[in-house]
């Protein structure tokens, strides 16, 4: 199963994350098939940066966003907030 999900970059207490494409399987720091995104929670506010059509491209494929990648996706307006969310 394919996953959009954060994979963590940063170094010790200074936490950065890129949002990717995953096979569900690969480890949280491993392989991935595509970067989609990043997000940094140390700067006032919050820097989130995705790729709008690959995200939706991805979603349409069947790809399942991780609940931290979905709050992500809600907030740069790419997901329906609250809408209903496939299980798997």
């Amino acid at each position: 199963m394919v996953k959009i999900r954060l994979m963590r970059i940063g170094g010790k207490h200074v936490p950065f994350y890129r949002l990717v494409v995953a096979d569900s399987r690969a480890p949280r720091t491993g392989r991935y098939i595509e970067s989609i995104g990043y997000y940094n929670p140390t700067t006032e506010p919050s820097t989130i940066k995705v790729d709008e059509a690959k995200a939706q491209a991805w979603l349409r494929k069947g790809a399942r966003p991780s609940n931290a990648a979905r709050v992500l996706l809600e907030k740069t307006g790419v997901l329906q907030h609250g809408g209903p969310t496939p299980r798997g």
